[in-house]
């Protein structure tokens, strides 16, 4: 459902930079800012600043930045709609919709409301249970038998269902939930052959809510507690509007911010692994809920970290069976290191053993990059087999190749080849194969009419397909400094009759910026302009483009301050670009100007090298004044001329 911009804007007028962040860190004054440890990575010293005055952050270490939307959008790992919900919860204003909408997208968004409100029904409702006479008894004390405690249950939301058909199903009817919506939740059955006769899915088992980022229920996961063998141990809901189990990892809403934190996130199997590792102190950990690995929970995790330590149970079988999931890791552009357990040890059984401290220890020392994990699993047994070994070559390889940035590719061929014992150039053939069959399954077109000797080098790291690269516009420092003069100061006035903004675009008339990024900002300053507004950087924070938005906040959010005692106290004063205005901004029009005429004079020279006889004199004759142009720019600009610039 979309949030009508009216809402929207209520939220950026009421909501507070300062009190937002202040949720998540500490935050100390210090001058006009205020500062922390940054909530988004590992640091001892602060370097994440926030502005009250210009309602934005900016961490100087990680690079995150924007406005209080954006922060939210950060931290709980939301997306803008959400984001906008959760700030106008906090701050008490009303969420109307946008009444332009199709009546079938209210639909469908009134009846994904109305299963949130009947699973968050049903988790109060198992939790509950865990006080009742038979919840204690059957419920609660497998829980304590496991290690888990009350705050443990809490923080999970834990809870049983009563063994009986219709628990559930009453207390929903006497609440006022109708039957059509706890049977589109997943939380009852209807009998075969007996329509309008409904039964609890869930019964005599302890249940384990499955929370979305925001932390509302979702679904089920539901462990018997008979030893009824005609019943599966574990079941889960089914799948529904709001739940799609390929989309989400369990634990995903208690461990965000460790993640973030720590840099790394562990990839176990079970609930009670989840909930196990957090009482032995680890909380940046997630399940894939015993289901396969998918791309969507990979892309989950991404938002988070780089970092992913898959956790195996101590068994060779359980191994082998759940390799398939580095090779999508490292495809997902994630680094993946692995910890295997002692045989018949899992990640619950194996915490509770250990201890914490043992815990912690056992995972720092045994933790292994996927190439060392790979070639040992691989190479047991293998040293005097030369078939194993070359099966164990083409292992390797095949997860090598999956990683997609050529670099890290190139540092793990080598690694691999010295591990392997073999030499570098024989396993990089073999990538090279591997690479080449896996872009003709990605692109089979592209490879239809070419020879199998077709140049497969123009995929490998180091090729010089690699090194001839554009590196980008020459101009791209001069276009920055341009725009970010235009958003901090464009407003000014830089004489009695002319704008900063109108003075500088005037300058640039003609001239197209060569970085896409910069130009977009242009056309957006420009776009204002026509509308009757000379935009200041806030304008831009409303742009639903986080690159954007970032870029500007980098812009204006200052590197340093300078200290209110040094011009108070010692009577020393520091220029600023800002005192001299019509200085900063006819240098910055000269500085992007000579960028242009050099890129100009570079591009003639190129030509003048495959140039006619003919053309040669006209040629040279642009080459001479362009040079002239630009040496007189350099000499206003006070720059230092060498022969050759």
């Amino acid at each position: 459902m979309a949030i009508s911009n009216q809402t929207t804007d209520k939220v950026r007028e009421r909501v507070d930079i300062e009190e937002v962040v202040n949720d998540y860190v500490t935050l100390k004054r210090k001058g006009q800012n205020l500062w922390a440890c940054c909530p988004f990575h590992q640091e001892k010293s602060p370097s994440f600043s926030v502005s009250p005055a210009k309602q934005i952050y900016k961490c100087f270490g990680c690079g995150k930045a924007g406005d209080p939307i954006q922060f939210i959008m950060d931290i709980e790992g939301l997306g803008f709609p959400e984001a906008i919900k959760h700030l106008a919860t906090k701050y008490g204003i009303e969420i109307e919709e946008d009444k332009n909408l199709d009546p079938v997208d209210i639909q469908a968004y009134n009846e994904k409301e109305s299963l949130y409100i009947a699973l968050n029904f049903a988790k109060t409702f198992f939790h509950e249970n865990l006080q009742s006479g038979e919840g204690k008894s059957i419920g609660l004390s497998y829980l304590k038998e496991r290690g888990f405690d009350m705050a443990t249950i809490e923080k999970f939301e834990l809870g049983y269902s009563l063994d009986g058909w219709d628990h559930l199903l009453n207390k929903a009817r006497t609440s006022g939930f109708e039957e059509t919506n706890l049977l589109k939740a997943g939380l009852i059955l209807e009998r075969e052959n007996k329509p309008g006769n409904y039964y609890d899915r869930f019964r005599g088992r302890v249940m384990f809510p499955i929370h979305n980022l925001s932390g509302k229920p979702i679904a089920f996961g539901a462990r018997i507690m008979t030893q009824d063998k005609k019943q599966p141990k574990y079941i889960n809901s089914p799948e529904t509007a709001i739940y799609h189990k390929s989309d989400v990892l369990y634990g995903i809403y208690q461990a965000k911010q460790a993640i973030r934190q720590k840099e790394n996130c562990y990839l176990v199997e079970g609930y009670t692994d989840v909930i196990s590792m957090h009482l032995a102190g680890v909380e940046n950990v997630v399940a894939s809920s015993g289901t396969s690995l998918t791309e969507n929970q990979i892309k989950l995790i991404k938002r988070f970290t780089d970092q992913v330590t898959v956790l195996y149970d101590g068994d060779d079988a359980g191994i082998n069976a759940s390799l398939r999931g580095i090779d999508m890791l490292l495809e997902g552009g994630l680094n993946v290191k692995a910890v295997v357990f002692p045989p018949n040890e899992d990640p619950d059984s194996f915490s509770r053993k250990a201890g914490k401290e043992g815990f912690q220890k056992f995972l720092e020392a045994e933790e292994k990059d996927f190439i060392h994990f790979k070639i040992d699993l691989f190479t047991k047994g293998a040293a005097d087999d030369p078939i194993k070994k070359a099966e164990a070559i083409r292992q390797v390889v095949l997860s090598i190749s999956k990683v997609p940035d050529p670099i890290i590719r190139s540092v793990y061929a080598k690694e691999s080849a010295r591990l392997l014992g073999m030499e570098e150039d024989i396993l990089l053939t073999e990538l090279n194969r591997q690479l080449l069959k896996n872009q003709q399954k990605k692109s089979p077109s592209k490879f239809q009419n070419e020879p199998e000797s077709s140049p497969i080098e123009q995929l490998l790291p180091g090729s010089p397909a690699e090194e001839t690269k554009k590196t980008g516009p020459r101009s791209i420092k001069e276009e920055r400094e341009l725009i970010r003069i235009l958003i901090n100061y464009g407003f000014e006035m830089v004489s009695e009759e002319m704008h900063v903004c109108e003075y500088l675009l005037e300058e640039i008339k003609d001239l197209n910026f060569d970085t896409p990024i910069y130009q977009e900002l242009l056309n957006h300053y420009k776009n204002a302009l026509r509308e009757g507004t000379i935009p200041k950087f806030d304008y831009f924070l409303k742009i639903q483009n986080p690159k954007l938005k970032t870029e500007v906040i980098d812009m204006v959010a200052p590197t340093r301050e300078i200290s209110q005692n040094w011009e108070s106290k010692h009577q020393i004063f520091s220029r600023r670009e800002a005192d001299d205005l019509p200085e900063t901004t006819y240098k910055a029009s000269l500085k992007l100007k000579s960028a242009y005429l050099k890129r100009m004079r570079d591009e003639l020279e190129e030509k003048i090298k495959l140039a006619k006889e003919e053309e040669l004199e006209e040629l040279l004759t642009m080459h001479m004044e362009l040079t002239q142009l630009k040496s007189k720019i350099d000499r206003e600009l006070g720059n230092v001329i060498p022969s050759r610039n």
